[in-house]
């Protein structure tokens, strides 16, 4: 049977991998509401309202979801994490406070005249309400990776009997890592966003709805996937020189170098055999490693050995972080090819159609992928130098996490399914409304389409 530690630590995998998949939308989905709702009071054409509507609906079932998740992650650090509160809860706690006290009460008071709200108050009102939950779901993030990040490098603290006290606020907040995190998480969402627009939009061209809405839409997130793609490359490779500088132990496991050497090659694949300390059947590009963590070919990159007793699971790593860059290739393929299509010839093969269909989550496997790159990254450490995941573990039987992490499982299956079923039903339902846009109105601009 597993011990309560492994069971907690799996328990924690299972909350947060699946709390995730649902902010990573939310946040993103949100400014491509305020695109469209603002595009509606500027031009008046009732697509944009048909796009809005279809959209803040699916806005609101994952809103939903991810707040709902959300109270299990912070239910568990009482119940399988303690020491995490006890060591540095005056600074977890007050940096959770504050995401509440600005973030979540902006969603929450303004939420409710996004969605109920747009035939009851003036549309000027109705838009801003959207632009400040859109800002509550950014702030959210903002804080969260605040503290997660603090979590990797933390700073603007000291140690009395055993307790981190803060020091410097902003020192905590604005730490080594925080911009490149919360950079990369913003991306990411946007491409989870644009994808899941992008995938549905097809979803319903392929099922032979031809309004002018997802042809809309899929134009529009094809256009946002490919500006955010290269750009994720770039703020991907700042976060790996921070990270090379304050977790290189992090770094030599996703690149799989177990011993210090200069010239690293980039491996595209091999076979990770931590037991023996070393890779079988290699694949890879001869001083790549070195060029890109250190901009220098011959640059140096310390091993694993260096650091052993101290480094993270190898194996876990560096299969994550091969995924995550394998999903962002495709993302810059399939955004760029389908793009371009689209501008030149205004529509797209079945195929190609049919490829973003297939693309339509793939943000939620890159960001899981990144997640667990970043957070098995940083083992055996909570807060890196400050608490172990083993000292911050519950004492609790293990039969006890076994129960709950079994209900978390079942529940967690249930709800994603109804998710999933919800969602293209909606898309369907939206294939058979009759199209009331068919022919734009005397007031509509009849060029604005071809110029979003």
């Amino acid at each position: 049977m597993l011990e309560t530690l492994m069971l907690s630590r799996i328990q924690f995998a299972a909350n947060i991998s699946f709390h995730i998949l649902f902010p990573t939308i939310t946040i993103a989905l949100s400014w491509f509401l305020v695109y469209f709702k603002i595009r509606f009071d500027q031009t008046q054409h009732p697509v944009w309202m048909r796009a809005y509507r279809f959209w803040v609906k699916i806005f609101a079932l994952t809103f939903a979801i991810g707040v709902v998740t959300g109270i299990t992650m912070s239910f568990q650090f009482g119940t399988n994490w303690p020491g995490f509160m006890e060591k540095v809860g005056n600074i977890a706690g007050p940096l959770l406070g504050y995401e509440v006290l600005t973030a979540f009460f902006l969603e929450a008071s303004f939420l409710g005249i996004m969605l109920f709200g747009i035939k009851r108050v003036p549309p000027k009102i109705h838009t801003l309400s959207t632009i400040i939950v859109a800002i509550g779901t950014s702030l959210s993030a903002f804080w969260i990776l605040a503290l997660n990040s603090w979590m990797q490098t933390p700073t603007g603290f000291e140690m009395r009997d055993g307790v981190a006290f803060p020091v410097d606020w902003l020192d905590i907040i604005f730490n080594p890592s925080f911009p490149y995190r919360l950079s990369h998480m913003l991306i990411a969402s946007g491409l989870t966003a644009a994808f899941l627009i992008a995938g549905v939009s097809a979803y319903r061209l392929l099922k032979g709805d031809d309004k002018r809405a997802p042809k809309l839409t899929l134009k529009i997130s094809l256009t946002v996937a490919m500006l955010l793609t290269p750009l994720q490359a770039f703020v991907g490779d700042l976060h790996g020189l921070n990270t090379l500088e304050h977790q290189p132990q992090k770094i030599a496991a996703m690149e799989g170098v177990w011993h210090t050497e200069k010239s690293a090659p980039l491996l595209l694949f091999a076979i990770v055999d931590e037991e023996k300390r070393t890779n079988h059947f290699e694949l890879g590009l001869p001083g790549i490693a070195s060029l890109i963590l250190t901009h220098d070919i011959n640059g140096e990159i310390k091993g694993l050995n260096e650091f052993e007793g101290n480094h993270p699971p190898v194996a876990p790593v560096f299969y994550a972080f091969r995924i995550m860059i394998g999903i962002g290739v495709l993302m810059l393929l399939i955004s760029w090819l389908a793009g371009i299509k689209l501008w030149r010839q205004k529509t797209l093969s079945p195929w190609l159609l049919k490829a973003i269909v297939a693309m339509t989550f793939s943000g939620w496997i890159a960001t899981l992928a990144g997640w667990y790159v970043t957070e098995i990254g940083r083992q055996p450490w909570l807060v890196t130098g400050v608490l172990t995941v083993k000292e911050a573990a519950t004492d609790i039987a293990a039969g006890n996490v076994a129960f709950s992490l079994a209900l978390y499982l079942i529940i967690y299956v249930i709800v994603m399914a109804a998710y999933l079923h919800t969602l293209f039903t909606m898309a369907k339902r939206a294939i058979e409304i009759e199209d009331f846009d068919a022919e734009p109105t005397a007031a509509t601009n009849t060029q604005e389409l071809h110029h979003v």
